[in-house]
């Protein structure tokens, strides 16, 4: 199963990836954050869709040739052609950005099949193109030589690692101007409920914060009297 429900996703598509992060954390989930993967610019609104991936392993030069295109079963174009529409398409490059795991004519065309978005722990060629779509683009760094100089394309929606993450077929891919973090699917509801009394109670002390609120006791709320506070204003607001 890779659906979330509506709720859930809106909620999520509004939610920092550093709030997700706390969720995750009070779940004893330390390392669901992709590490050194950036957006290409800042998005309107949170990249979330189930992970659809792609894993390369190094390149063997006898084995990953300009040839290979002509092999209609490639992974790297398959997994264009086929990541459902509404997923991320997420790669294990390999934390190597030596070489490029995708350009702007394989990331359009993804787009324009209704991806959700891409990630790579690697980099992206054609990046002045890239910034023109309006589609999450995240990568560790931008690249130019073809991916066939350091990745071969091997593995397609199958566990992978990104940036030192586990991902595996369906989990929620959340990116966003930070970042990008990974969420199990069974947790998603769980998770974006949460998230959304958070959203509320950050929204309540950056309102304390800027009337001038002293941050102790407040941020986290560790003083019955601004819980009964919060709750309060929650009922108002």
């Amino acid at each position: 199963m890779s659906t979330i429900s509506h709720i859930a996703k809106e909620i999520l598509q509004t939610s920092s990836t550093a709030s997700i992060a706390t969720c995750l954390l009070k779940r004893g989930l330390r390392n669901q954050y992709i590490q050194n993967v950036f957006p290409l610019k800042s998005y309107q609104q949170n990249m979330v869709g189930p992970a659809f991936t792609l894993r390369y392993i190094p390149a063997r030069a006898d084995l990953n040739t300009l040839s290979v295109f002509e092999d209609r079963q490639h992974p790297q174009r398959v997994s264009i052609e086929t990541c459902p529409k509404g997923h991320v398409l997420i790669m294990d490059s390999r934390k190597d950005a030596r070489a490029a795991s995708a350009g702007s004519i394989l990331i359009t065309r993804l787009m324009l099949r209704g991806a959700e978005g891409i990630v790579t722990d690697g980099g992206f060629r054609d990046c002045n193109d890239l910034m023109k779509l309006n589609f999450p683009i995240f990568q560790m760094q931008p690249s130019a030589a073809t991916n066939l100089t350091h990745h071969q394309a091997i593995d397609i929606n199958v566990p992978i690692a990104c940036g030192d993450v586990a991902v595996f077929p369906n989990d929620l891919i959340v990116g966003d101007d930070d970042g990008v973090i990974v969420i199990p699917l069974h947790l998603v509801e769980d998770i974006a409920k949460e998230c959304q009394e958070m959203n509320r109670f950050e929204a309540f002390v950056m309102q304390k914060v800027m009337e001038g609120r002293p941050i102790i006791g407040l941020y986290p709320a560790t003083e019955q009297a601004i819980i009964k506070e919060y709750e309060s204003w929650k009922s108002m607001n």
